[in-house]
């Protein structure tokens, strides 16, 4: 897989996120919740029964052939704040899910940039087996020969022996980081996902580091989240509070009567149809400690909110200072590390030229090899310390999706 690929196939199959949507929607289902009462529940069903006198309630009611009631909220500052309440915490949650796309692309970048890494360099430690194994057979040859001690034979083995070593824990790290790959984009811990080696543009970052600094505050979920949190905590002191108002009910209600319930015998006069709609006031004349209580709790809420949404400020804003350090870090290695590669190049190939006048030996060029090799494998590892930097340095910015979704697909 591309690196595109990998990220793209985790968002589409990762639990974390799938559970982040339907957290969502079981927000979004609660603003349907909270505003249903301001709905007229329509119920009907019957108290029919025989009396023997006086007709008398039934569950509050007079007996009838089929009754019907309606209800509704017309007027409930309390139920207003609720659905209020409901709308910014689906707002949250939205920002939640959001958030989670960004740490599964965050984390599935990294296992990524892990296998590549350890892709490229096993290879490199398989060529150093065999530099090594060359070596070791013209130290052999020339131990037999009588120019060189027994020990420098032994020496040499040695040295194929590490080398292999490093080789074998080599492949067997980059299959840990490849199954961790694969179960990182949603697959079982029985697959590996391989990264196809295709070369990617370094990715772009803001201007400076102030810029980020900018970039990662406005963008960033958890600030989001917390600010809605307080707003949504503010909506219910505010409800609280309004517990204090007036409210009115729409009801309504209708009633099929007959005439074995003896109407007609205690009443002046019977109707069958019977129905009335009006509106029921209520005025609160006594609150009551609740009401200041709970507006107490909800303002200590909001103030360790405020405290938080702070100090996760003040940390974002250390951790890109910090990412920054790391990637001039990165690339100050990186630059070294090329420069430690070309002089070894160069030997190499100064000992190549000497090898065809020959004034050097076999044993010299791969001894040479080797350590042509190893100066790749820093390299390597420094390139890739230097990108991993950088996508950290975008994930911080909220810039890391929109980068990784302008890369080639394949």
């Amino acid at each position: 897989m591309s690196l595109r690929q990998a990220v793209d196939t985790a968002i589409q199959q990762s639990p974390e996120i799938a559970l982040s949507r339907l957290e969502a929607e079981k927000a979004r289902q609660a603003i349907r919740l909270a505003r249903d009462p301001f709905f007229p529940r329509l119920v009907t069903g019957s108290g029919l029964a025989y009396s023997n006198g006086f007709p008398m309630s039934i569950e509050g009611s007079a007996p009838s052939v089929i009754q019907a009631q309606a209800i509704a909220y017309i007027f409930n500052r309390p139920q207003s704040y609720q659905v209020a309440v409901a709308r910014e915490n689906a707002r949250g949650a939205v920002l939640a899910s959001s958030g989670k796309r960004g740490e599964v692309a965050w984390r599935v970048a990294a296992l990524y940039l892990d296998a590549e890494r350890a892709a490229r360099i096993g290879e490199l430690a398989r060529k150093e087996v065999e530099s090594q194994q060359k070596v070791f057979e013209t130290v052999q040859a020339r131990v037999r020969e009588g120019r060189a001690l027994p020990l420098a034979e032994k020496q040499a083995a040695l040295n194929v022996a590490r080398a292999r070593q490093a080789a074998g824990e080599l492949e067997d790290e980059q299959a840990a980081a490849e199954t961790a790959l694969a179960v990182g984009i949603g697959l079982g811990p029985e697959h590996r996902v391989r990264p196809n080696g295709q070369e990617r543009p370094a990715p772009e970052l803001p201007s400076g580091e102030g810029q980020a600094q900018r970039e990662a505050v406005e963008s960033s979920k958890e600030l989001r989240q917390l600010e809605s949190q307080m707003v949504a905590k503010g909506l219910e002191v505010r409800g609280a509070k309004s517990a204090r108002l007036p409210r009115a009910d729409l009801l309504a209600q209708y009633s099929m009567l007959a005439k074995f319930n003896n109407y007609d015998e205690f009443f002046r006069k019977f109707q069958r149809n019977n129905g009335q709609v009006g509106v029921s006031f209520q005025i609160p004349l006594s609150a009551g400690p609740g009401v200041s209580a709970q507006t107490a709790t909800d303002q200590a809420e909001i103030a360790r909110l405020r405290i938080q949404l702070a100090d996760t400020r003040n940390r974002i804003t250390t951790d890109v200072q910090q990412s920054f350090r790391e990637l001039r870090k990165a690339e100050t290695a990186e630059e070294v590390a090329r420069l430690d590669l070309d002089v070894a190049r160069e030997q190499l190939s100064v000992d190549l030229a000497r090898i065809e006048e020959g004034r050097l030996g076999l044993g010299e060029v791969e001894a040479a090899r080797v350590v042509e090799n190893q100066k790749w494998i820093a390299f390597y590892d420094a390139r890739y310390a230097v990108e991993k930097a950088r996508w950290g340095v975008l994930r911080l910015t909220g810039g890391l999706i929109g980068a990784i979704d302008s890369l080639p697909e394949k």
